[in-house]
């Protein structure tokens, strides 16, 4: 299938830091974990991957006990470009997390979060969207991060504001880059909204002419190789960042690609093998975090797998409520939509799914047939 695309969108740099293809992961509190970046890895097209949102309270709680969050699982060793993103109010605290990612852990990017809507963050810990109505607190925080991660880039996340009634949007963007930020993300919806209705990309365009000097990057309802397209075509943004679609979707950022440079865009997978991908998805888990935990946890991831298709909604059903690794097996084999008539497995992903060369695969982050097209 071909997508039609405007001229190529160029690279995107963020500081000193490339990101090509300026197509973006999200970070996602409790999905986005190493398991699910090197899977996305593997089928390629991704500029800046980014950990789940990190507590810099909760990371400095339990420094002391010579621990590490979870959430950081994998930063160390996996491959660069990588992005953590850290929330909190307190600009020292924030600095002093920052400082230990660019530092100790070698990150890319340091992101702070002004954008999750959730009642634990806003209400309760007055922090990510909840900030968007203090723009000097943004600011501060900002400026601390900065200086205390230089030379590796701070960017900053947020929503439009925290009602439709406040927007502040404009004044935080401003704001983020004067305190020197190296690029601003935004989701076109406010706090209050959620996930409710659909993003306003005109607004999110409207925000590049307050700025003068950092990227910008739209979020929100990219759910398609064609809206991605149509992002850079009809709003002034620098770059584009993928969120939930790519739960149930984690190669649509190749398909995202190939429609941007006017290739041929692969095909979606076939539920056969969508169904071995969530097998080898559960055994990264697992290994991880061992049979019992790594189950649990799994149990959301599961539930983003075949989506929309005949047999989804009783797959989930069952999946949800797994404890134990033979009755994940047992839901798997025995829930997993069927296609009717199964068609031919597209050459893009048939060879990662064939059993004799499944694991073997999982011992290489990013097997040469997943890597990016060049620009």
């Amino acid at each position: 299938m071909l997508v039609a695309a405007p001229s190529r969108p160029p690279a995107l740099r963020i500081g000193s830091v490339l990101v090509d293809p300026p197509i973006l992961q999200a970070p996602m509190a409790g999905f986005t974990n190493y398991a699910f970046r090197q899977i996305v890895r593997q089928f390629g097209g991704v500029g800046l991957q980014a950990t789940e949102m990190i507590s810099a309270k909760g990371f400095l709680a339990i420094e002391g006990r010579h621990e590490l969050p979870d959430r950081l699982w994998g930063v160390i060793d996996e491959p660069r470009p990588l992005a953590v993103q850290i929330w909190d109010n307190d600009p020292a605290t924030l600095a002093a997390v920052g400082a230990r990612l660019a530092h100790e852990f070698g990150v890319s990017v340091v992101d702070i979060n002004f954008g999750c809507p959730v009642r634990q963050v806003t209400v309760e810990a007055h922090s990510g969207s909840y900030l968007l109505r203090f723009p000097d607190r943004v600011g501060a925080i900002v400026e601390r991060v900065v200086r205390a991660c230089a030379p590796t880039p701070v960017t900053a996340k947020i929503r439009l504001g925290c009602t439709r009634d406040t927007i502040t949007a404009v004044e935080i963007a401003q704001v983020v880059e004067g305190a020197g930020a190296a690029a601003l993300t935004v989701h076109g919806r406010t706090a209050q909204d959620f996930f409710k209705g659909s993003a306003d990309w005109e607004r999110i365009s409207s925000l590049k002419e307050h700025l003068k000097r950092i990227p910008l990057i739209g979020n929100g309802d990219l759910d398609s190789p064609g809206k991605v397209v149509e992002a850079f075509r009809r709003y002034r943004v620098d770059g584009v960042m993928i969120a939930r679609a790519s739960l149930a979707k984690p190669w649509l950022f190749r398909q995202a690609q190939a429609a941007l440079a006017g290739e041929p865009v692969p095909p979606d997978l076939s539920l056969a093998e969508e169904r071995e991908l969530l097998l080898h998805h559960y055994r990264l888990v697992a290994q991880r975090f061992g049979d019992e935990k790594g189950t649990i946890l799994m149990r959301k991831f599961a539930c983003c797998y075949a989506q929309g298709r005949a047999g989804a909604r009783e797959f989930r059903s069952h999946v949800a409520r797994v404890a134990a690794p033979s009755e994940f097996h047992h839901v798997v084999e025995t829930y997993f939509p069927r296609e009717v008539s199964r068609r031919p497995a597209d050459s893009l992903t048939s060879e990662f799914f064939r059993p004799a060369e499944r694991d073997a695969r999982l011992q290489t982050r990013c097997a040469t047939k997943y890597q990016p097209s060049g620009r």
